[in-house]
């Protein structure tokens, strides 16, 4: 807080500090002149008191106590703006000028009303002032475009999870028709590669089994000569064995 403000906010809050307890202390003086407001509050919010001098001490209540902590610094703001809604009633029941016959008179409820009037710019300078801190409405604004970026990024978030989940399944589908056609290649070529090589098998078989015959026909003379002379060389052998 700058030392202005220091100075400033008391200054400015003691008016209402001092009208306040003198509403508090003596209402009765102010219950004719504040009937004009008083009235009327009554016949519209019905729970408001009957007693016009219990509004009146309502209304010195909240002067003290606004004026208190704007004097002090707390809750400055929320103070000024309370003051604001304390001062137009009041300056709009105490001084009715323009419904004053002596021109003495009008004329000090004008020069009151006027002062009144220059309290309440400054309790609106005093409500208004964020001493360089962002204000309500920026924040708000502030907090609304935060808001309206998450939603954005939330839908396209969804929109590219939305996307995913179409991709990953079209990806799975195609893996699962390019298996399917896979293993069909597979089984055609495993088809086409048994009827391409039947006839060479059965070839190979057929040649193998000639030569097979060949070579047992042409080792038939030469396996009964071997027969033949082993019986001869077992007969001679026989002979000279002892009887």
């Amino acid at each position: 807080m700058s030392i202005s403000s220091r100075i400033a906010r008391p200054l400015l809050a003691s008016m209402f500090i001092s009208g306040g307890m003198d509403a508090i202390q003596a209402p009765e003086g102010k219950v004719k002149s504040a009937a004009a407001v008083t009235e009327p509050l009554k016949a519209r919010f019905a729970f408001l008191p009957e007693d016009p001098a219990t509004l009146v001490r309502f209304n010195g209540m909240v002067q003290v106590g606004a004026g208190g902590l704007l004097a002090l610094g707390k809750f400055r703001r929320l103070a000024s703006w309370a003051l604001v809604a304390s001062v137009i009633p009041t300056t709009y029941a105490g001084h009715r000028f323009w419904d004053e016959v002596d021109d003495e008179a009008r004329t000090q409820q004008r020069v009151h009303f006027l002062k009144n009037l220059g309290l309440l710019g400054g309790l609106i300078l005093s409500a208004t002032d964020t001493e360089g801190a962002p204000s309500l409405g920026w924040r708000a604004r502030r907090r609304a475009g935060q808001v309206t970026t998450a939603i954005g990024a939330g839908r396209a978030a969804t929109t590219a999870a939305g996307k995913g989940r179409r991709a990953g399944r079209m990806t799975t589908k195609a893996a699962r028709r390019s298996g399917h056609q896979a293993n069909q290649a597979v089984s055609d070529g495993a088809k086409s590669g048994v009827t391409f090589a039947t006839p060479y098998v059965r070839h190979a078989n057929e040649t193998a089994a000639a030569a097979a015959r060949a070579a047992f026909d042409g080792a038939a003379p030469y396996v009964s000569a071997g027969l033949e002379r082993a019986g001869e060389v077992i007969a001679k052998a026989s002979e000279h064995l002892p009887g």
